[in-house]
């Protein structure tokens, strides 16, 4: 990238492959350092919060860093915050993997059960479709196709988010948008060029707001 960037933190709780997340933005010459700590993550320019496996083990992951007050008050404030995967199915107010554990409730709705189908979980390349309607403020996920997996996803729009959709037997969330918030349910860093360009977008619309207050 030829604009200065700042550094990204990379949420470490430990159920996640880091190593592809951060290969992808170093990639586009942006620096992120691996942190769990509450103080770094609610006070990190920009975070990401990747995920891989089951609901109440990341909630429990969560819980014990005691990352879940820091990372729902930078949701609140719409701070630049990217979720993936598991990660955005946590900011949910709860999920069918785990009924009885509650999410991070910076989402309204709970996290459905994927209709059955032949192949579960949902692994592989599925189309995206950006968010279409009224006009909205600049959105960065557009049209695309995106590497996925997952049992799990949202199956309605929460209210107050752009939403973005994929299908399989059954549309489901792929991806919502508030402020500075993005949260997808495919993996950017593994989606080729088209997720390169959101990690890319995304990245900027950071460095564009820190100079604009700067």
């Amino acid at each position: 990238m030829t604009r200065t960037t700042p550094e990204l933190v990379v949420v470490d709780t430990g159920l996640s492959n880091l190593s592809s997340v951060t290969a992808a933005f170093g990639r586009l010459g942006v620096e992120t350092r691996r942190a769990s700590d509450p103080a770094t993550v609610e006070d990190a320019v920009g975070l990401v919060l990747p995920g891989v496996g089951h609901f109440a083990e990341g909630m429990a992951r969560l819980a014990a860093l005691k990352l879940i007050d820091p990372i729902r008050r930078r949701l609140a404030a719409g701070r630049p915050t990217l979720a993936i995967c598991l990660g955005m199915q946590l900011l949910a107010e709860g999920s069918d993997e785990a009924p009885d554990v509650p999410g991070l409730g910076a989402v309204p709705g709970r996290v459905r059960r994927l209709p059955p189908a032949r192949i579960r979980p949902h692994l592989g390349w599925n189309m995206v479709r950006a968010a279409t309607g009224e006009p909205r403020p600049r959105l960065l996920v557009a049209d695309g196709a995106a590497s996925f997996a997952n049992g799990f996803a949202f199956d309605t729009a929460p209210a107050g988010w752009s939403t973005a959709w994929s299908d399989d037997h059954g549309p489901f969330v792929a991806a919502i948008e508030r402020g500075g918030v993005l949260a997808c349910q495919f993996h950017p860093e593994i989606s080729g060029r088209w997720g390169s360009d959101l990690l890319a977008a995304w990245t900027a619309a950071i460095a564009e707001e820190a100079t604009a207050c700067c």
